[in-house]
């Protein structure tokens, strides 16, 4: 009998996790637990189970990966201590975010909603370049419109920002009192080195 007929819901626990393990490796996005459900029609805490198990392997098998929550989703992610070979091996590939754009998809990120103007008020510059940067790379998206005058468009972050930073959600990112006490005391380190 063809195995790949039978239901997936009678496999033993190695067979489901390979099958977790195949998905979570085939895919570029984070997979969320009722996308993998729909798949192996499996229940989402048998998935939970099978991540955890897998979890468990590859750090008994001293493995370079783990599965990660992120983006409301599951995903495949090097350790950090090999992040260096394998951003040599994406150096080509990658496009850094400019500091404009990084100040704006801040910004978005700590006080979204935003309307373009609240944004320039912030850094008292225009930010048409990095708003339409941030946009082309989905770090950013349309969400509505203000209810003020003109109408003008909200902006927020996507699904591909948290992926991007490696967040599971925006409670992840850094309190903004983390980052003024980080920023100051990064400004007294380079008022006593000159």
């Amino acid at each position: 009998m063809d195995s790949s007929n039978i239901p997936v819901n009678t496999e033993d626990l190695t067979r489901r996790k390979k099958i977790v393990e195949a998905l979570l490796f085939s895919s570029s996005e984070p997979l969320t637990l009722k996308k993998l459900s729909e798949i192996t029609q499996l229940p989402e805490i048998i998935i939970i189970e099978c991540i955890n198990e897998l979890n468990k392997e590859y750090e008994l098998t001293d493995r370079s990966f783990r599965i990660e929550k992120v983006a409301n989703g599951f995903q495949l992610y090097t350790l950090p201590e090999f992040g260096q070979w394998v951003r040599r091996l994406y150096r080509s590939y990658q496009h850094k975010l400019s500091k404009p754009a990084l100040e704006v998809l801040a910004i978005i990120a700590y006080n979204q909603p935003i309307t373009k103007g609240e944004i320039e008020r912030v850094r008292g510059v225009d930010c048409s370049g990095p708003i339409l940067t941030l946009l082309e790379k989905k770090l950013i998206h349309i969400t509505g419109r203000a209810q003020k005058p003109g109408r003008p468009f909200l902006y927020s972050t996507t699904k591909e920002f948290l992926r991007y930073f490696g967040l599971a959600s925006l409670e992840d990112l850094p309190r903004k009192e983390e980052i003024e006490e980080f920023l100051t005391s990064r400004a007294l380190q380079e008022n006593e080195q000159n």
